[in-house]
């Protein structure tokens, strides 16, 4: 099998399926390519690409507006034309994303703990923060106390700010001394491990043909790489923002997590730059093509440059 043969069964897949969702998808392009070159397109740019996942103009209009309306996107109207760019929010909210979906697994820990006491807050305020800093990888130890082993602190800190309540709550450390196991089981019951690795298992199964048709023929269109590249983090996503990416003393034996990141990791690197000319090639702003990709986009998978591909 091919790559390009490899892509097509895979793009076929995915439109056989029931339900599309629009706006996750387009909410993975805009993360994955628009962000990190200007983070502005042409509505009409979106919807041309969008047609090979199988969406319609008309799914794509109704997604975007909602994006607009739940705070993610801004529109700008030029003419007749209109053009859709991320929010204050919403790049604040990519680049939380980026550094987790991009980075490296955790594997060191020194057993320290980051605590988060909700006993301050109203019942409203204390909903929000569960949500919010779940996203983060935080569990509900109970229903007054969130706990993540490795946190990104500067996450946690915006996450706070935005939530309007840094100065309501308490943030402290705390360190496992022992009953190792037990809190290996209280990772898995708090965190709904077991679910999360199935996911691994089963975008590993979905993504090694292409992998092992890269190795055997590197021969790949910019359309096919990017619509490889879109659907490879929208799977990936999907699975590892549900991850709270515990350090490997807290994980399951045969954790999955593992080999999805390296497939993952690999596959990114194979057919990014194709991707990069399929979007040069298609989508506009109001000043032209997309500028080129930021610094930040070539450290992502630990580094994108020659030779890595």
């Amino acid at each position: 099998m091919t790559i390009e043969s490899a892509s097509q069964n895979l793009v076929a897949e995915f439109r056989a399926r029931r339900t599309l969702r629009t706006g996750s998808l387009i909410t993975t392009v805009f993360g994955d390519s628009i962000a990190p070159r200007g983070g502005t397109v042409w509505l009409g740019s979106l919807i041309q690409v969008m047609k090979d996942f199988g969406i319609g103009e008309r799914l794509v209009r109704t997604s975007v507006f909602r994006l607009v309306q739940d705070g993610w996107l801004r529109s700008t109207l030029i003419g007749r034309r209109s053009y859709y760019s991320l929010t204050d929010e919403g790049r604040e909210r990519f680049e939380q994303a980026t550094h987790k979906i991009y980075g490296e697994p955790v594997s060191t820990w020194d057993g320290q703990w980051c605590l988060i006491l909700l006993s301050g807050l109203d019942a409203a305020s204390r909903d929000a923060v569960r949500k919010e800093c779940g996203w983060l990888g935080f569990g509900a130890l109970s229903t007054s106390l969130l706990a993540h082993p490795a946190p990104d602190m500067a996450d946690v800190d915006i996450t706070l700010r935005r939530l309007g309540v840094a100065d309501d709550l308490i943030v402290m450390t705390g360190q496992t001394v022992r009953n190792d196991a037990s809190m290996r089981r209280l990772a898995q019951e708090s965190w709904s491990l077991v679910d999360i690795d199935k996911g691994y298992a089963s975008f590993v199964e979905r993504f090694h043909p292409l992998i092992a048709a890269y190795g055997k023929d590197a021969n790949v269109s910019p359309k096919s790489a990017f619509l490889v590249r879109t659907l490879l983090i929208q799977e990936y996503r999907k699975v590892l923002l549900r991850d709270p990416q515990l350090p490997a003393a807290l994980l399951p034996p045969g954790w999955h997590g593992c080999a999805a990141y390296q497939l993952c990791k690999n596959l990114y690197r194979a057919v990014y730059a194709q991707a990069d000319h399929y979007l040069s090639e298609t989508m506009e702003t109001a000043g032209g093509p997309l500028p080129k990709a930021d610094r930040s986009f070539m450290q992502r998978f630990a580094g994108l440059g020659p030779g890595r591909h």
